[in-house]
């Protein structure tokens, strides 16, 4: 790993992407902001942090012969990196909510944001943005948010956290090219957030359906059986769990 320490920056992930287009960046570079003040998320949301209580921060990793079209992969293969450091870090109830938010019981203490970079039709490198919830106290109108903290009552070390969350990751990343599409696959659906469980559903219009997640799809979709005990696909902008 190598590391570019950072005092404020609007957005890690925009930041490493701007130096990577202007010079050969090494595998597995990180940058750490201690203070982010632009971070985003999934469907357009903003990440919040906390100065000194958050960690974020973006690693590039660079793939040599991966299609693109296996980029869920990188997601899940992210995904399960940061639930792995989280329980040896002994937190409990890690879960994965679909298709990155990581949970501990029903609060969400991470979320992963994933840039991918084409040549051709290969996955050239992936710039990966992880904003995590360590020591913080306050959630700005945010109820269903967590942190390492709240949830264990220990204070925890931002560096020694920040390096086991990069070489868990990093382990996972390594795998992919070499690792069945099926073990990662299963990997993933076994830490899947409410799976086999009742639960309300939004559909983007608004209304609301009640199902219970299955698995996800071989492309990523989340899958869901339905009242009627059919099962039905959904990609990231269609539906949105509620708990």
């Amino acid at each position: 790993m190598e590391l570019i320490k950072l005092s404020a920056i609007a957005s890690t992930n925009s930041y490493l992407r701007e130096i990577s287009s202007q010079m050969q960046l090494k595998d597995a570079t990180v940058v750490w902001a201690q203070s982010q003040t632009k971070g985003r998320g999934q469907r357009g949301t903003t990440w919040q942090s906390e100065a000194g209580k958050s960690l974020t921060f973006s690693l590039l990793k660079r793939f040599a012969h991966f299609a693109s079209v296996s980029h869920i992969r990188v997601n899940m293969a992210t995904s399960i990196g940061v639930a792995k450091a989280l329980d040896l870090l002994k937190i409990p109830k890690v879960a994965i909510k679909w298709p990155n938010d990581i949970m501990s019981y029903d609060k969400k203490l991470c979320g992963i944001l994933i840039e991918n970079q084409l040549k051709g039709k290969l996955l050239s490198s992936s710039i990966i943005g992880i904003g995590l919830n360590v020591n913080n106290v306050e959630f700005d109108n945010l109820p269903l948010a967590g942190s390492m903290f709240t949830i264990t009552g220990k204070n925890y070390e931002l560096e020694e956290v920040l390096e086991l969350m990069v070489r868990c990751i990093l382990e996972e990343l390594e795998k992919l090219e070499i690792s069945s599409h099926v073990e990662l696959k299963t990997g993933y659906e076994a830490r899947l957030f409410r799976k086999d469980e009742i639960s309300v559903f939004e559909h983007k219009d608004g209304t609301l359906l009640n199902g219970i997640i299955r698995g996800i799809s071989w492309d990523g979709n989340l899958c869901v059986e339905l009242e009627d005990e059919t099962q039905a696909e959904f990609g990231l902008k269609e539906i949105k769990l509620r708990y």
